[in-house]
């Protein structure tokens, strides 16, 4: 579906500065939601928000669900004021890093994730309690099978689900019950946590709407092997019998990013298992979502056309096979559900017009990158001269390099052929140079990532796809969104009819 003509700020909240060495749900995302306001923004676009394990941290590979929340980000300082922590507390932590060391993180936040549940049970009044039976009780379809994934995951010292005792791995009904009484304290705790990410979750996201500020999710079209997505229904992937692993893994083949592809590991899908239950697994994945945000990107929409499945034991993503994937029925399924699809379209990589096709059916926005225009692989296509209006514009996304950092590193005839096509570089930099074509674009909506509008080098660098180890850890200073800042981008905005008095 069309939207309205817009822009907005990509950033994930690990991103948000805070003193416990991850970006929260605290008094910073708050002031993130007033620079958007203040600056004309209209959106804000995340990456997916499911919690994430080691070894890489990633949301897209390796996410425990892929409905839950994210309790990391859950802020010590909202439940201290909510009473379930004491200021003392939060006193004499050691000090963390700027980059998210997600395991230094998880050892001073865990503890006392810990304690406020214990405060919770201790404390929690009525209403409290009410509200909390409510929300486990109406997310049960998804958070009862997590809770309880997690739990054994911390019986199991955090070791993937196909090596655990074989009934329980197998999700036996005897094992189920037994592990059920075992745990039960831990499984009540993962519950609150839950509850307590989605009560912070969802005022920071009212807030943002009442400030006129719309929230992108975004679905990553694959979970990860060891997510309790698919230990609890394992008959919708295609996994080895045996050994609970794999049988078929997602990836794409060689292209920009890498010369032997991506081979991501995730398994693919018994797409026609899922065909038969009315695609309800992917109809609840989508209400979770849709629970939380205002529009969602789907990631590697191409998957749903036909995916790329490389064998078991491959190292690489080069020998693999496009496989057909029932796409349209799925959506029609979605739409049946939903109505009209607030829906943002990834449609990057190896495009052919049955993807294009899939696309246009559903009138879905297309993706657009300032970045792919120019350089060795340029693809003129990445144009603005080239764009519909129904399509969305990125100077570079999370998986690129910065625009700094990029042109930096261009070759000296491709930086002669970009300051060509723009004309001449302006004093404010490059990356103002390429938020100005964003936001000039006939695109509906034009997102720049923050590291863009800070004009930051390559060490603010989100995500490399050719490697994954270092990538999800960039967090801005808190004095980053300055006056200037923030005036810039709103006159830029407002000059090309993207701020909300200016739309017609």
């Amino acid at each position: 579906m069309p939207f309205p003509r817009a822009s907005g700020i990509l950033l994930h909240p690990t991103s948000f500065p805070s003193r416990f060495g991850i970006g929260d749900l605290g008094l910073e995302a708050y002031r993130f939601i007033d620079f958007l306001a203040d600056s004309a923004q209209q959106l804000w676009q995340i990456l997916p928000l499911g919690p994430t394990g080691e070894p890489w941290n990633s949301p897209y590979l390796s996410s425990y669900s892929s409905m839950a929340g994210n309790h990391l980000i859950i802020s010590l300082e909202v439940l201290r004021d909510k009473g379930l922590l004491a200021e003392t507390d939060l006193a004499d932590l050691p000090e963390l890093p700027m980059a998210v060391d997600f395991a230094k993180v998880r050892q001073i936040k865990i503890p006392l994730l810990q304690k406020a549940w214990q405060n919770f049970q201790a404390k929690a009044s009525a209403v409290q309690q009410k509200e909390f039976e409510g929300f486990c009780k109406g997310t049960a379809y998804w958070l009862d099978d997590y809770a309880l994934f997690m739990a054994l995951k911390d019986a199991f010292q955090d070791t993937s689900w196909p090596t655990w005792e074989p009934a329980i791995a197998k999700r036996q009904p005897d094992a189920i019950a037994q592990w059920q009484d075992k745990l039960q304290a831990e499984i009540w705790l993962h519950k609150f946590l839950q509850f307590e990410f989605f009560q912070q979750w969802s005022a920071l996201r009212k807030y943002a709407n009442l400030r006129g500020i719309k929230v992108i999710g975004d679905i990553s079209i694959y979970v990860s092997q060891d997510s309790a997505d698919v230990w609890a229904n394992p008959e919708n992937f295609c996994l080895d019998p045996e050994t609970g692993e794999p049988a078929l893994m997602a990836g794409v083949p060689p292209d920009y990013f890498s010369e032997t592809g991506q081979l991501w590991g995730n398994p693919v899908y018994n797409w026609e298992q899922l065909q038969k239950t009315g695609f309800k697994w992917w109809v609840q994945r989508f209400q979770a979502l849709f629970d939380y945000v205002d529009m969602v990107r789907v990631d590697h929409f191409r998957g749903f056309q036909a995916y790329w499945a490389v064998k078991q034991g491959e190292t690489t993503a080069m020998n693999g096979e496009w496989i057909e994937a029932p796409g349209e029925a799925l959506f029609e399924a979605l739409k049946q559900q939903f109505g009209q699809l607030p829906v943002l379209a990834e449609d990057l990589g190896v495009i052919t017009p049955e993807v294009d096709a899939l696309r246009d059916r559903f009138g879905f926005p297309s993706m657009k990158i300032l970045q792919f225009a120019f350089g060795d692989m340029g693809d003129k296509n990445f144009l603005p001269f080239k764009y519909l209006a129904n399509s969305v514009v990125y100077p570079g996304t999370h998986d690129n390099e910065t625009i700094v950092g990029w042109f930096n590193r261009l070759s000296s005839s491709d930086r002669d052929a970009v300051t060509q096509y723009l004309g001449c570089l302006s004093e404010a930099g490059i990356n103002w140079d390429f938020i100005h074509l964003a936001l000039a674009s006939v695109s509906n909506q034009a997102i720049i990532q923050l590291q863009d509008v800070l004009g930051l080098d390559n060490q603010g660098r989100m995500n490399d796809p050719s490697n994954n180890a270092g990538n999800w850890t960039w967090r801005y200073q808190a004095d980053a969104l300055t006056p200037e800042v923030r005036d810039r981008l709103r006159t830029m905005t407002e000059l090309f009819g993207r701020a909300p008095q200016t739309q017609t």
